[in-house]
């Protein structure tokens, strides 16, 4: 077992080089190791769900099994998976495939190392990392695609405003900051939230708060 406070990240990509230069960099940096690194949905999915690592590196352009496919089997097995995507793809379709399959993140693979590991890091306190640009454009994707009027909800205004804080990609320590409560309240009225929701993660709930205007 590692030791307490590290961050544990698996790797799925199929370029050789990328593959390897992750899993030593993810080595060799103080407070993270590398549970696995595989170059394939078919050879990770297993080990995945037996080792239960804190943070999944994701490529997109997979063979076999897409990254997209693999993020969606992986959220079956575990709801709660840090899933990052990785990759050299920029474009609307993938963004939002990616994120509504279950994504937590999603950076292109040209992003500098230390980018790279504050996200990791981001992605396992709670957060939902992108780049600027990404962000805008993920933005932008879900108000098209927007009911025309907003949808009727069940949540508090607590909850609204947690869900809000999602939205705008807080952490949940940011939002316990934020609204000045404890991060266990935070986890409450998230579970909350996804319960009323009829979803199992931060970005599923966030589609859903944009695509049906909640907040």
């Amino acid at each position: 077992m590692p030791d307490n406070g590290t961050i544990r990240v698996a790797i799925v990509e199929d370029d050789d080089d990328m593959r390897i230069t992750l899993q030593r960099f993810i080595d060799n940096t103080s407070g993270f190791s590398c549970t696995g690194a595989f170059e394939s949905c078919e050879e990770a999915l297993s080990p995945i769900e037996s080792e239960g690592p804190d943070v999944i590196l994701m490529d997109i352009n997979l063979p076999g099994m897409s990254g997209i496919d693999g993020v969606r089997r992986i959220k079956l097995f575990d709801p709660h998976a840090n899933i990052l995507m990785l990759t050299v793809y920029q474009d609307d379709d993938n963004i939002f495939r990616s994120i509504c399959a279950g994504a937590s993140g999603y950076l292109l693979k040209r992003t500098p190392k230390d980018v790279l590991l504050n996200a990791i890091r981001e992605v396992h306190a709670g957060g939902a990392p992108m780049n600027a640009g990404i962000a805008r454009r993920v933005m932008e994707l879900f108000r098209k695609t927007a009911a025309p009027t907003p949808a009727e909800s069940s949540l508090t205004d607590r909850e609204i405003e947690i869900l809000q804080s999602l939205v705008d990609g807080c952490s949940y320590k940011m939002i316990a900051d934020r609204h000045n409560i404890s991060i266990e309240t935070v986890r409450n009225h998230i579970k909350h939230i996804y319960e009323k929701l009829h979803v199992h993660s931060k970005s599923e709930a966030v589609a859903k708060a944009l695509k049906e205007r909640l907040v």
